[in-house]
C-alpha cells in the first residue's frame, strides 16, 4: 500500500514558477510630439495599472483613422493655458500634455462637456491629473508622477495612450 501511494504521489506535475516579467523600458523622457491635420474632440479621459508602467488614456471622436495630435514633455512648473498662472499638481516630476483638441463647439462656442477627473490614489507612478484648460483648439493637462521616469505616447484607435513606467 505505502509503496503504491508513493507512485501516485510521483505522478502529479509540478507547478511551474510564474515567470519574471521584464520590466526593462527604451522609452527615455525627452519630449513626444504627433501630427494632426484636424481637432479631435476629447470624450473621456482614464488610467490603470500594469505591471511595469501606469497608464492614462484619452478618449477621441472622429474615425480611428484620424490621428490625434499632441505634445507630452516634462517641465518644472505647470502653467495654465493661456493665462500662464502656475497649477500646482502633487509628485516629483510633471508632464505637460497638450493635445490638438478643442474644448469648445466650433459650431456654437458652447464648452463640451468637461473630462471626468481621473483618481490615480495608490498608483506606483502617478500621483496626480488635472485638466488645467487649453486655448486655440488644444487642451492642457498636467500629470504629476514620482519621479522624472521614462514615458512612451501612442495612438490606438481612437485612443491616445501615455504610460509612465516604475522605474529606469
Amino acid at each position: 500500500m505505502l509503496a503504491g501511494g508513493g507512485l501516485l504521489a510521483g505522478t502529479v506535475p509540478a507547478v511551474a514558477a510564474p515567470a519574471a516579467v521584464d520590466c526593462a523600458v527604451t522609452w527615455g523622457s525627452l519630449d513626444k510630439t504627433g501630427d494632426a491635420v484636424a481637432s479631435r474632440r476629447l470624450t473621456d479621459v482614464r488610467t490603470g495599472q500594469h505591471e511595469c508602467f501606469d497608464r492614462l488614456v484619452f478618449d477621441a471622436q472622429g474615425t480611428t483613422a484620424d490621428p490625434i495630435g499632441y505634445t507630452v514633455r516634462y517641465v518644472d512648473v505647470l502653467h495654465q493655458d493661456p493665462s500662464d498662472i502656475v497649477v500646482p499638481i502633487k509628485g516629483g516630476a510633471i508632464l505637460e500634455i497638450s493635445l490638438f483638441s478643442s474644448r469648445y463647439d466650433p459650431a456654437t462656442g458652447q464648452p463640451y462637456p468637461p473630462l471626468p477627473s481621473a483618481n490615480v490614489t495608490g498608483y506606483r507612478t502617478f500621483r496626480e491629473f488635472k485638466v488645467t484648460g487649453g486655448s486655440e483648439g488644444y487642451t492642457q493637462a498636467g500629470l504629476g508622477v514620482r519621479a522624472r521616469l521614462p514615458f512612451q505616447v501612442f495612438q490606438t484607435a481612437n485612443h491616445l495612450v501615455v504610460d509612465v513606467a516604475h522605474t529606469w
